[in-house]
């Protein structure tokens, strides 16, 4: 009578405890690609609930519309529009604002408070006081982060500049809104609460300040979800034309929606590139393990086979072995991924100022995980297991058949050579399996490649800090005015204290079209030989548009399929707003925005107008700044000042933090996967070698040159791996670049020398180690007992 599987139970049980040290490295293998895969998921899936929540809670318009003045009587035609289902005018402006104990000048966004108190749409949410009395004239609401990050509390007073009349204004109440989740302020790269904030402001008031009484310069729809975005818009520009419209735009081009939609997508990027590379090289590892604990136990299967047991029930016992290494790695990864989502979902609810934070653990998440990691390592030992399982009883009870070797043309170059007794076992160990030694060769490698890919950043992003800071922005401040303003005006603008030298810039809406695309962009027009703001080709030559053709940045020719040379069509949405045909004149290398540029003097010629700009850019002598700032404040035409010095310490400051939590956590996960590889490959390696070893020990030879062939091969293998390392590791940094990529910015490909050092020396190092701690075990063989044991 055939035992029953209790027996095979105690043996599984067994041999995971004995193998508990290999497990726990492939374990931790494993755990890396859950915890990643759950990690990525679970912020993903908490960023887009919290953000679909609370616009549908708070009423996030589908449609957002400027216009320069448009009468109050065209909000009926618009919500008649088909499809909408409502619609709110608003009056928006900029305001130059002066903060108690601030010297340096902020800037302030005003929205219009409709008059019966909450608006119908982008409702704000109170965080702490009270909303301003629709009847006052001195009241606000601020953005609860500038009121954190200036100290303010209801009650509280500063002074705005509305319209060239400095006011004093009281902060009734913070809040918080769907429409400004990220909150960017004029020229800025990253939030800076404490110089830009939001201000909400009665309507009366702000009409009445600006001049807009009975009417309107922005307007947000709300769609039916039957409604056809595309051609409501169509109809809203119609309707704002004559009154200066320039032109609507969806959701998805929303200021604060598209940074939260590219995060997501970096988000998306990183759950499809990294934990395919845990699951394979946990595959890898299983295999080798289950693969030599089957070579060991060949009378053991023939006894079992003997005794009753089926092909299948053997199958199925060292595939629940590698089950259960994928279960410990599963069990460790869901903890992990758990905590880590929750806590990076937290952390991005705060940088995006959201009110409140929807984490649900997903089910598919930890299912799909889970999942993989149970097949990954099933997968590796598939192969192993379905050889035991088919192996005859006869033939499994009786040793191995020696491996034939032969004299190859390799082993006469190393005998030429004249390479050592044990330089010559190594190189023989890594030609007898060579299928083992590729792919624990690629296992490192790809451990080099997960630091090559992470290291790309740092050079990536000072590379991006110099272009743009310290080669195209090369000015110290700019300043913004609320209409263009004659040339003439650059003649006040360098009387201010502490300008040493003033260069002006112009810009307009414009529509770019070639064909069936087309892309709503700002048009820049830089006048020949401006030093301060400068386009710049990839070797840092300044380029200028050449008068009757525009200079577009290569991610906008891309989406708008068009090649230096080609004509494209410009329709402009400010000053004539008519439609030019223009000749692109050439492509320029971008990492912010989607830059289209053209002369100055040609843009003002055909606008038909004298020489005008909208913008000064400043060079300061900084002992002068405080004096700076003071004059900046009564400027009535000024509605934003953008420091660079601000912006550019702003950028660095939140990229180094989020720098020095990635290169953590890649170090940390390139350590265990050279671990699990080079680990697990000397222990197996002992374990083969270990008559061997004691031969040689018996021999006459020391411990450091036995310690040499077991060490050698790990390391040898690990040093033929940096180069495949460096190759899989900047395909990697491609991949993650063009998935990092949107309209806003892009990660330019930078691969230094260094970034591939510091790869290959924490491999090697890791490696090193893993072989050292396997060496140990050399120290305690009994020489005896292994040369009696049987291959």
């Amino acid at each position: 009578m055939r035992p029953t599987m209790d027996a095979l139970d105690r043996k599984l049980l067994r041999d995971f405890r004995r193998l508990w040290a290999q497990a726990l490295v492939i374990a931790l293998v494993l755990a890396c690609g859950v915890a990643i895969l759950l990690t990525t998921f679970g912020m993903y899936g908490a960023l887009e609930e919290t953000r679909a929540t609370y616009y549908e809670r708070n009423r996030f318009a589908d449609i957002f519309a400027d216009a320069r003045r448009a009468p109050a009587s065209l909000l009926p035609v618009i919500r008649g529009i088909d499809g909408v289902r409502s619609a709110e005018a608003r009056v928006v402006e900029a305001a130059i604002l002066d903060i108690p104990g601030r010297t340096a000048t902020a800037t302030g966004r005003i929205v219009s408070l409709p008059r019966g108190g909450a608006p119908e749409l982008n409702l704000p949410v109170l965080v702490a006081g009270r909303l301003p009395d629709p009847e006052a004239a001195d009241e606000i609401a601020v953005n609860a982060p500038f009121a954190a990050a200036n100290g303010f509390r209801p009650g509280d007073r500063l002074s705005a500049n509305l319209n060239g009349r400095k006011r004093a204004l009281t902060i009734t109440g913070t809040l918080l809104s769907p429409e400004f989740i990220y909150t960017i302020g004029p020229g800025a790269l990253v939030p800076d609460s404490a110089g830009f904030g939001i201000l909400w402001m009665p309507e009366r008031a702000v009409a009445a300040a600006f001049d807009m009484e009975g009417a309107f310069n922005n307007v947000t729809l709300k769609l039916d979800p039957s409604a056809t975005q595309a051609d409501v818009i169509d109809r809203l520009d119609v309707l704002l034309e004559p009154y200066g419209g320039f032109g609507a735009q969806g959701r998805d081009l929303q200021q604060s929606h598209a940074f939260v939609d590219a995060e997501m997508q970096q988000l998306r990027s990183t759950a499809m590139v990294l934990p395919p590379i845990f699951f394979a090289i946990t595959a890898f590892l299983v295999n080798m393990v289950i693969g030599r604990i089957i070579a060991l136990e060949r009378s053991e299967i023939g006894l079992l086979k003997a005794i009753g047991y089926f092909d299948a029930e053997i199958c199925i016992h060292y595939l629940l072995l590698a089950v259960l290494i994928a279960a410990v790695g599963t069990g460790l990864g869901w903890a992990v991924g758990t905590w880590l989502s929750r806590a990076l979902a937290g952390l991005y609810a705060e940088f995006f100022d959201f009110p409140f934070l929807i984490y649900r653990a997903s089910f598919a998440a930890y299912a799909i995980s889970g999942l993989l990691a149970v097949a990954s390592a099933a997968l590796g030992a598939l192969h192993s297991a379905l050889k035991a399982a088919r192996m005859p009883p006869a033939v499994a009870m009786t040793p191995p058949a020696p491996p034939r070797y032969r004299s190859s043309l390799f082993d006469r170059a190393l005998a030429a050579m004249r390479v050592s007794q044990p330089v010559l076992m190594i190189f023989r160990g890594l030609l007898r399996w060579p299928l083992r030694s590729a792919l624990s060769a690629l296992g490192m490698a790809l451990a080099v490649a997960v630091l090559v890919a992470a290291g790309f950043f740092t050079d990536a992003l000072d590379t991006i800090v110099d272009k743009a800071f310290y080669q195209s922005n090369r000015q110290d401040a700019v300043l913004s005015f609320t209409e263009e303003v004659p040339e003439a005006a650059l003649e006040a603008v360098a009387n201010l204290p502490g300008v040493l030298r003033v260069e002006g810039q112009l810009f307009h809406v414009a529509v770019l079209r070639n064909g069936p695309h087309e892309k709503r962009v700002p048009l820049e027009g830089r006048y020949p030989g401006a030093d301060l703001s400068r386009v710049v080709d990839e070797a840092g030559r300044r380029v200028d548009a050449p008068p009757g053709g525009i200079l577009l940045a290569r991610r906008l020719a891309r989406q708008l399929d068009v090649r230096p040379g080609e004509m494209i069509e410009v329709a402009f949405l400010s000053g004539r707003r008519e439609t030019q045909r223009l000749r692109v004149s050439g492509t320029i290398r971008q990492y912010f925005g989607l830059g289209a540029y053209m002369d100055a003097g040609f843009l003002n010629a055909l606008n038909r107008q004298a020489p005008r700009i909208s913008a000064a850019n400043v060079t300061l002598d900084s002992a002068a700044l405080p004096d700076f700032h003071g004059a900046l404040k009564d400027i009535p035409a000024l509605s934003g000042i953008t420091m660079m010095d601000d912006v550019r310490g702003s950028f660095q400051e939140t990229i180094r933090k989020n720098v020095t939590i990635m290169t953590t956590i890649y170090i940390t996960i390139a350590v265990l996967i050279t671990v699990g590889v080079a680990y697990n490959g000397a222990r197996i390696q002992l374990s083969e070698r270990a008559r061997e070893l004691a031969s040689l020990r018996i021999l006459g030879f020391t411990r450091g040159e036995v310690s040499f062939v077991l060490m050698g091969e790990s390391m040898l293998l690990a040093l033929i791996a940096q180069p495949f390392g460096w190759m899989i590791g900047a395909g990697i940094a491609a991949l993650m670049t063009s998935g990092f990529t949107s309209d806003l910015y892009a990660i330019p490909l930078v691969l230094e020398p260094a970034a591939f050092a510091r790869a290959s020396l924490i491999v090697l190092v890791a490696a090193l180690v893993s072989s050292l701690i396997v060496r140990r075990r050399l120290d305690r063989l009994d020489l005896v007992a292994v040369m009696k044991s049987r291959e």
